[in-house]
């Protein structure tokens, strides 16, 4: 259950860069027929993963499509206790989810609590396995914080058992993805966990310069826009 290899994007085709792609959708509002067009387009698009609200699982995915279900946790604050997230994690993979994407303690961050951040990952890390397993990527809202911020949320999410780190929930006033957190984060994890670019990404050229920035997977709502814009030869 692995993604593709973060390598120069020059030359993707639309089908490839699809793999690399969570379809998303987390809008509030978001109906049971909006999120089952969701996984009809991720199918015919070819996308890697839809991602959607836990209160929307179980997901039927069609049989035989190459295709895996995320959720959130803690989203979009992640002001949540650690307990409420394990435990919201561990239902989430019981009621289908192949991943999960949890939101740090983001005030925990910025005052330099990180026992207390790492904890939260430790825990939901903890929950996941015992539901049955599954991929955990952790959501460190990099704009919002510096750089030295960024990089001890990526070390921390390492040693407490990520799988990949996330950029951002798309839901935070500071913004979204950047080519520079990505940049920071591929290098601070070392190859070691997955880097997921998410928040703001809408064109080809977008999502072209977070590959080869360095993420190893792009949370898109906007996946047929972007893969439209493939170039043609």
């Amino acid at each position: 259950m692995t993604s593709p290899a973060s390598s120069s994007a020059a030359g993707l085709t639309a089908g490839e860069l699809a793999r690399y792609v969570d379809h998303t959708l987390l809008a509030p509002g978001a109906t049971g027929a909006d999120v089952d067009r969701l996984v009809a387009e991720a199918v015919e698009l070819g996308a890697y993963a839809v991602c959607v609200s836990p209160s929307r699982l179980p997901l039927t995915v069609p049989v035989g499509a190459d295709l895996r279900v995320a959720t959130v946790c803690g989203f979009p604050s992640g002001a949540v206790r650690a307990p409420i997230k394990a435990a919201e994690a561990a239902l989430a993979v019981e009621s289908g989810a192949d991943e999960v994407d949890m939101v740090i303690n983001l005030g925990a961050a910025l005052a330099g609590e990180w026992g207390k951040v790492g904890h939260a990952v430790e825990r939901v890390r903890t929950a996941i396995d015992e539901a049955g397993g599954g991929v955990l990527k952790v959501i460190v809202e990099s704009a919002a914080l510096d750089d030295d911020q960024l990089v001890r949320s990526c070390l921390v999410s390492r040693e407490a058992g990520a799988d990949l780190v996330k950029t951002s929930t798309g839901f935070h006033p500071a913004g979204g993805a950047s080519v520079h957190a990505v940049e920071v984060m591929a290098r601070t994890v070392g190859g070691e966990l997955g880097v997921k670019a998410s928040g703001g990404i809408r064109t080809w050229a977008d999502a072209v310069a977070m590959i080869d920035a360095g993420a190893t997977r792009l949370g898109l709502s906007g996946t047929r826009a972007v893969l439209a814009g493939a170039p043609t030869s």
